[in-house]
């Protein structure tokens, strides 16, 4: 699969349930603990280090990126689709969303104290995820933090359809050792991880754990 090819899919497909999906995980955080934590965590670390620039990557309709806001950041956010960053921007009219990819970011190097990835490696192809990782450290200033959210498992799940919406996802599952040891290799330091078993949400059960990854850029590589 090219660039193109899982971006496109990727865009479309939220695209599409943009307006849904917003409605249906709009309080999940609430019900959260665990998640809540290492946001929270990874807030106190980036302010204690000095505060700075935080951008959430890959940031749907800015859930994610409001409560960054609310525990102290200046965040910003930034997603393929133009669909889900309307809803984020009817949202959070005050703060500033962008379009674009992980790939790619559009920040200069060393521009950002923290980042945060939400749930969104999930759609990146194996292949493509040490480049991602190798974008994050150079968006991140030295001793720059990142969060990272994720299912956990080994298997690649396929969805062509969500809430009667037509999709091309693929949810890709990982185990929190080989994402860390990407993440070693391009330059990224773990610092903490969580590991949660499924839990319910709107009446429906997670069919993974889930896992965040907390990491540091590395100032002693390259």
């Amino acid at each position: 699969m090219t660039d193109a090819d899982f971006l496109t899919e990727t865009r479309d497909s939220y695209d599409t349930m943009a307006a849904e999906y917003t409605v249906r995980f709009r309080d999940e955080l609430a019900v959260r603990p665990f998640d809540r934590a290492m946001l929270a965590a990874f807030a106190e670390t980036v302010l204690a280090g000095g505060g700075g620039p935080v951008l959430d990557v890959g940031c749907g309709p800015g859930r994610i990126t409001g409560h960054l806001r609310d525990l102290g950041l200046a965040v910003a956010g930034l997603d393929l689709s133009p669909g889900m960053l309307a809803q984020a921007r009817r949202a959070h009219p005050d703060l500033r969303f962008t379009e674009g990819s992980m790939l790619d970011l559009p920040v200069r190097d060393g521009a950002l104290a923290g980042l945060v990835a939400w749930y969104s490696i999930i759609h990146v192809p194996d292949e493509r995820l040490p480049r991602v990782f190798a974008e994050f450290r150079r968006a991140l200033a030295p001793g720059g933090h990142a969060l990272l959210a994720f299912q956990v498992g080994d298997e690649t799940a396929r969805y062509t359809e969500a809430w009667g919406n037509p999709v091309s996802l693929a949810f890709r599952r990982r185990h929190p050792g080989r994402v860390a040891a990407l993440l070693h290799a391009a330059g990224l330091a773990e610092q903490a991880r969580m590991c949660r078993a499924p839990q319910e949400f709107n009446g429906a059960m997670e069919r993974t754990p889930q896992a965040c990854l907390l990491v540091r850029r590395d100032d002693d590589r390259a």
